[in-house]
């Protein structure tokens, strides 16, 4: 089986971003005029959850990565082989 990445590792550590985003669109929808809320913000939260769709997926990624390297000793370097002699 291949290694996975820890899913308590990463909602730890995708906790902090997601924090602030959703402070960043509830700013935008406070800053947003009366009468216009949808109209002035629906366009910054939806980049804003396009940048942490983006960020979620990479880090993910990264962590599956990290988890399948870190399974693998590293390799031994051409001084570490033993040479055999006839």
């Amino acid at each position: 089986m291949e290694p996975k990445l820890s899913r308590e590792a990463y909602i730890q550590a995708m906790r902090r971003r997601v924090e602030e985003m959703l402070g960043k669109v509830a700013d935008a929808v406070n800053d947003a005029a009366p009468g216009r809320i949808i109209a002035g913000s629906e366009e910054t939260v939806r980049d804003l959850f396009a940048d942490l769709r983006r960020e979620a997926f990479e880090q993910a990624v990264q962590m599956r990565v990290d988890a399948a390297e870190a399974a693998f000793p590293p390799s031994e370097g051409p001084g570490d082989a033993t040479v055999q002699t006839e």
